[in-house]
């Protein structure tokens, strides 16, 4: 399952049998090569930056097959110039793995032999390339300027003024350094999460989607709003599974946005809610996709710790969520499906008892043994066993390669994303200007910590367009994270606060790219199934600007702290959620007065502080008080729907 699969097939390339046999060939060699370096087998050593060379030459070199080269070009075979690129990919990749030892020891970066020097060369512009394929020309555009940032950066005016670097020196630190294709985003991707994308597809294959949708359908599926409610439960599981917003979108959404509009939810209000609860998947432990171990590498610090501090801002996102798909379904009369139509909870718990135990396997190893490397790996074969053992979901020779190659296209993509952001990272790097970015930021506000951190989510969501998750997080880390550090704000909250603000982008307008994933599913109008999305997952915009302010809702603070934030918080978003449907539970329909002094009183109870807590629970009061008095009585708020 691609990490962010939008759902239209016409992006990859139709493999004959023949490219569907190597590219399978290929991806289980990947595999069994990533699984020798991380159980220390043995079996054939690789010095660690031959590692990530060899894996980068095998799955980016394929992304040339995987991807067409344009809207034009031939679908269902493989041209001679894709072969190429393939082929050169790999002569440059394993020329660098051969020779990793002299690269190092030698300095090749400043004294390569001119083989090694064309080879970078090639390298370099095969990343951008194979980057313009998998990530989209807005993307290809981006790394392309920074990666060549470093030829021209010492004629930049004011902050962008960097050192400057000759053609053939770039070329060589992009290739051979540890900055740039090789750097933090490819050495991650080899050292951790290949064995949780696998785990991810195999998860899709045996088809633990439909498990979570009968799971939750068996749960919520009979109550108010059911459906909707259902594609909350299992999205926020499968997203948290697999990390993946669009293809979360794709997998979950293709059951359960039919079901909402069989339900009587309009198209676009169904696309939106998968879409805002797919997107929430991503921050969701216990796995939380890979960010979490990309930031727990970042950190320093066990998984379960970042696992844990993420939990408080996930309900709190879940809930607004859950809330205003409540207030909809009461405001409009929805009711759940009849009990008779649902799945059985014992039917469902019996035939998917393989994915309980899959996923409470890699719970306990992630939480208790802490081998975060090795953990899907077991999962995966835990899974796969199960699956074999049941008629339905047993693999048989053909649906084996179609889930090695979908592993393999998903890894390929990756692979193509996250070099190319290696390799903006690498011309920053280089430059300097990756630090000086931080400090003008700084010097810009002048100390004022609220405009830093509108600053800082203004540009975590710009440079969150058009990326995945991972690859998003780990150019914050470079060029944002920086700003905020000098600040004393805790240091988990900083990375937490720009990986919410990256996601923003997914469900709000223009870019919306979730939102319109879902709409071409429910068969909405994409901008309104976006500007719906961005409203239901109004926590968002709120809830990463509240833990950095207080990080006793990532429980970085006394238990008494803690409970008083989260309960407060609770309220709050119940409050801001209501107000947004015009509907609160125990008072019906709410008019336009009390919407705006209810949503008041929310942002003020959810706001950190004791004094904002009081001023919020006033206005509640106010509310309360204008409906006994009725002075503008709530009841007539209908009149305005």
């Amino acid at each position: 399952m691609a990490e962010e699969d939008s759902g239209k097939p016409a992006r990859y390339r139709n493999l004959s049998k023949i490219w569907l046999m190597l590219f399978a060939c290929v991806t289980l060699t990947g595999i069994a090569i990533s699984i020798n370096q991380i159980y220390l087998l043995g079996v054939l050593t690789f010095p660690e930056h031959s590692y990530y060379y060899t894996m980068l030459g095998l799955f980016m070199g394929f992304s040339f097959i995987i991807f067409p080269a344009s809207k034009g070009a031939p679908r269902d075979k493989v041209p001679w110039y894709d072969i190429v690129l393939m082929l050169l990919t790999g002569l440059c990749s394993v020329y660098m793995a051969i020779h990793s030892f002299e690269i190092i020891d030698e300095a090749w970066i400043y004294t390569g032999p001119p083989e090694a020097v064309v080879l970078s060369i090639g390298l370099w512009f095969l990343g951008l390339e194979a980057l313009r394929r998998a990530g989209g020309m807005p993307l290809f555009i981006f790394s392309l300027l920074f990666s060549f940032f470093p030829l021209f950066a010492e004629y930049m005016p004011g902050f962008l003024e960097g050192t400057g670097w000759s053609f053939t020196r770039a070329a060589s630190v992009h290739a051979m350094s540890s900055e740039s294709l090789i750097g933090i985003p490819t050495r991650v991707i080899c050292d951790l999460l290949i064995g949780f994308m696998v785990f991810g597809v195999a998860l899709q294959t045996t088809g633990g989607g439909k498990f979570f949708i009968d799971l939750a359908f068996s749960f919520l599926g009979s109550v108010r709003g059911g459906p909707a409610k259902v594609s909350i439960f299992a999205s926020a599981l499968f997203g948290s599974m697999s990390g993946a917003v669009l293809s979360n979108v794709v997998t979950t959404g293709s059951m359960t946005i039919p079901a909402m509009k069989k339900a009587g939810y309009p198209p676009y209000y169904a696309g939106a809610v998968e879409a805002a609860a797919s997107t929430g998947g991503c921050i969701m432990p216990p796995v939380m996709g890979t960010v979490a171990f990309i930031m727990a590498s970042f950190l320093g610090v066990p998984y379960s710790s970042i696992a844990i501090g993420a939990a408080v801002p996930a309900i709190l996102y879940f809930w607004t969520l859950f809330v205003q798909i409540d207030a909809y379904a009461g405001r409009t009369g929805l009711i759940g499906v009849p009990r008779s139509e649902l799945p059985s909870l014992k039917q469902t718990l019996r035939e998917g008892w393989v994915y309980i135990l899959a996923i409470a396997a890699l719970v306990y190893l992630l939480f208790f043994l802490r081998r975060v490397a090795q953990a899907p790996y077991y999962s995966t074969i835990l899974l796969i066993a199960g699956a074999m053992l049941r008629k339905e979901t047993r693999f048989n020779v053909r649906s084996f390669l179609l889930f090695v190659a979908q592993s393999g296209r998903l890894l390929s993509e990756l692979f193509a994303l996250l070099a190319a952001i290696g390799l903006i990272i690498g011309g920053l790097v280089m430059t300097g200007v990756a630090l000086s970015f931080s400090s003008e930021l700084i010097s810009a506000v002048g100390g004022n910590v609220i405009a830093l951190l509108l600053i800082a989510a203004l540009a975590s969501f710009i440079l969150g367009m058009g990326m995945t998750i991972s690859a998003c997080y780990i150019f914050l880390v470079f060029m944002v994270v920086p700003a905020l550090v000098p600040f004393g704000f805790d240091i988990m909250a900083i990375h937490l606060f720009v990986v919410y603000c990256g996601l923003m982008s997914f469900i709000t307008p223009p870019v919306a790219i979730a939102a319109y994933a879902a709409s071409n599913i429910a068969e909405s109008p994409p901008m309104k199934t976006g500007f719906e999305a961005m409203k239901l997952g109004v926590a968002k915009f709120f809830v990463p600007f509240f833990f950095i302010l207080d990080p006793a809702l990532i429980l970085h603070a006394p238990l008494a702290a803690i409970a008083h934030a989260t309960s407060t918080a609770l309220i709050g978003f119940l409050f801001i959620g209501s107000s947004l449907e015009g509907y609160l539970v125990g008072f019906g329909r709410i008019g336009i007065l009390n919407r705006v002094i209810i949503f008041a009183a929310g942002f003020l109870l959810a706001f950190p502080g004791s004094y904002s807590d009081l001023a919020g629970g006033a206005l509640a009061l106010v509310a309360i008080a204008i409906k006994f008095l009725k002075v503008w009585p709530w009841r007539r708020a209908g009149r305005a729907h």
